[in-house]
């Protein structure tokens, strides 16, 4: 059995908490890429990592949906550290992901990571909204 995520920050391929990379450590089932997508919302930078903050203003934040099998998911919950009716920064949500192709492709029903607006504290707004797009432009030294 699928279930469809969206990621948008570390879990992203190449990234740190790279979802391919920690299937294989746990010797999971690798997931399914499906494609690019967006959902609504804004990103916010905790340094190493983003928050995804629900919003309904017309913004939205770009990433990738994937098909996980259970064990993934839950590899996925530990990851962000959450746990259902635990306090912290991370809440998983369902969400429906727009594909950014093919053109007018049909929504998809997905399962995301956005954080609990009262963790977010003093963490900036990011104006874009592609995380590692950011995340590379940030660290990109300024030339003299």
């Amino acid at each position: 059995m699928s279930i469809y995520v969206f990621v948008y920050g570390t879990l992203r391929a190449g990234e740190i908490n790279d979802l391919a990379q920690a299937a294989a450590r746990r010797a999971l089932p690798p997931a399914r890429h499906l494609g690019a997508a967006t959902v609504p919302g804004a990103l916010v930078d905790f340094g190493d990592w983003p928050g995804l903050v629900p919003v309904r203003d017309g913004r939205r934040v770009r990433g990738d949906i994937y098909a996980v099998c259970p064990a993934l998911l839950a590899l996925m919950d530990e990851i962000e550290e959450y746990a259902p009716g635990r306090p912290g920064c991370f809440v998983r949500r369902p969400v429906l992901a727009r594909p950014l192709a093919p053109p007018g492709a049909a929504a998809v029903a997905c399962q995301y990571y956005p954080i609990d607006p009262a963790w977010r504290g003093a963490a900036p707004d990011v104006a874009a909204d592609d995380w590692i797009a950011y995340r590379q432009a940030r660290a990109t030294p300024v030339s003299p």
